[in-house]
């Protein structure tokens, strides 16, 4: 049988989920498709475990794959840390230190949506109240400082002050991320973003303000 190539797999493989919950059967498949040659294969079966309605079966593969060789692969289970729960915390704060940036983005966002569960985790708003203030790189900035924010956890207050001094879009996030706290020091940072060279932070903090 010829082997039909892996973006038609990969098509196959999404299909299944995309008609309901999954049979025993074909959660096995899908399982089976984690462990595919092909990155693109691996990552539509994660997405397929995860609405295909089979979150304890999984959570294994997901381990596995948040340290594929794979950016995509990685890219794809820190987007779908959040729907999996608690026991992905821990492999998404270490996903806040992967080389490629946008896992860290995707991480960072799943750390958010998971809140609670995040906020409970002793690392997790250190690790990203760090990435918030020394990731090299602005867009991991960025969404660490966001998920600060969601979080709305006091310590990370200190790295959202330090974010309103980054770059344009760091600096418009972290004015937005200091909606949940109060106090001088967030008075003061709001006042100076309403004099921000950039448009779109003062913009953030009018809203804010306004809000």
């Amino acid at each position: 049988m010829t082997d039909p190539g892996p973006v038609a797999r990969a098509a196959d493989i999404a299909g299944l989920a995309h008609r309901g919950p999954l049979g025993p059967d074909e959660v096995a498949d899908v399982v089976e498709a984690t462990h595919d040659p092909d990155p693109r294969v691996r990552a539509a079966a994660l997405g397929a475990l995860a609405r295909g309605g089979a979150p304890d079966v999984a959570l294994a593969p997901w381990l596995t794959a948040m340290t594929d060789d794979a950016v995509a692969v990685r890219r794809r289970a820190a987007e779908l840390g959040a729907t999996l729960g608690a026991d992905c915390v821990s492999a998404l704060v270490h996903a806040l230190d992967d080389d490629d940036v946008t896992v860290v983005e995707a991480a960072a966002w799943s750390l958010g949506e998971l809140r609670e569960p995040a906020i409970a985790d002793p690392d997790a708003v250190r690790t990203l109240a760090r990435a918030a203030t020394d990731h090299h790189d602005a867009l991991a900035r960025e969404a660490a400082v966001a998920t600060l924010g969601a979080l709305g956890d006091p310590r990370g207050r200190s790295a959202i002050l330090r974010a309103t001094e980054d770059k344009p879009a760091v600096r418009r996030r972290a004015v937005l991320a200091l909606a949940p706290f109060d106090g001088d020091d967030v008075d003061a940072a709001l006042q100076r973003a309403l004099a921000d060279r950039d448009w779109q932070v003062r913009q953030a903090a009018e809203d804010l303000r306004d809000a």
